[in-house]
């Protein structure tokens, strides 16, 4: 493991799910799960703030929010920053990752303390089997799962899926997921998008969801992406503003960055894709392709 490290190794451990590592250089923390990058310190913020703030926005409400993944605390940290936030369920598979992420002084602090906080409820499950036994609804939705790069992921970012996770959501709710690297692996992204576009509607039967794909820049990761998506026509559109107290708290999401997200250049924009269903499973070759090209 030191060989497969630049940085020093804290924590090293192998769980029923996965293997979580855990590396230090000087006052940067970077956290492995079965040997891939989960997120950097040094930049984890560019990440979190693009992924929670627009969803939290565009939403009307903010009561109770629902985040599947993110065990490290980052996105729940992010949602705790909106006053009105009276309820936040985390559903993440491995109990080790939350625990070490509540508990540990040095990781809980990169989290502000959130999976501690009395607002914040964890349930160490799977996401699917969590969403389809619970009868709670939602305001916001915020999906930080790993990458689609095989079958029991790739279920997550279906379109069966998001149909049964929209049931879930308010009717002026708003639902947002990572949705890997519209450079890297543009297929995969666009799939994605257009899978949140063909799953069910409630509010407008017969239509899907209405959705905004962005991204930012990550040193870590490189370009990044993801899509928001709602029942409303319109509700992605333009800039969805921040309390000003809060927009001064962060770190990188400002008015101007969230209209350039918006942007895609010529090698990452739309284009022609599958939908992922159970099916088919698109995604996964879609995802596996695009990463191949770049890295192998």
């Amino acid at each position: 493991e030191t060989n497969l490290f630049e940085d020093d190794i804290i924590l090293s451990e192998t769980t029923p799910y996965q293997q979580i590592t855990v590396t230090r250089y000087r006052d940067r923390t970077r956290l492995f799960l079965d040997y891939s990058i989960q997120f950097d310190s040094l930049d984890e913020y560019r990440y979190h703030e693009s992924l929670v703030h627009p969803a939290m926005a565009q939403a009307q409400r903010r009561n109770r929010v629902l985040i599947l993944g993110g065990g490290d605390g980052m996105a729940a940290r992010e949602v705790l920053r909106w006053p009105d936030v009276e309820a936040v369920t985390l559903v993440d598979l491995d109990p080790r990752v939350t625990t070490l992420f509540r508990d540990h002084p040095d990781l809980s602090q990169l989290n502000a303390d959130a999976l501690s906080d009395p607002r914040v409820e964890i349930h160490n499950t799977d996401a699917w089997r969590y969403v389809e036994s619970t009868s709670a609804i939602y305001d916001v939705i915020i999906i930080d799962l790993p990458d689609p790069k095989n079958l029991a992921l790739s279920k997550l970012y279906s379109r069966q899926f998001y149909g049964a996770l929209v049931e879930r959501l308010s009717a002026y709710g708003s639902l947002v997921t990572q949705a890997g690297s519209p450079l890297f692996a543009r297929e995969a992204f666009w799939s994605i998008n257009a899978t949140l576009q063909a799953s069910r509607n409630p509010q407008q039967p017969g239509t899907g969801l209405v959705t905004q794909p962005y991204h930012a820049y990550l040193p870590s990761f490189g370009d990044w992406g993801f899509v928001l998506a709602s029942q409303r026509a319109g509700a992605a559109a333009g800039h969805l503003a921040l309390p000003p107290a809060l927009e001064q708290q962060l770190k990188y999401r400002t008015p101007e960055v969230w209209q350039a997200a918006q942007v895609f250049d010529r090698q990452s924009a739309k284009l022609p894709v599958a939908v992922n269903s159970l099916q088919s499973h698109a995604l996964v070759g879609y995802y596996l392709k695009g990463w191949a090209r770049w890295f192998e």
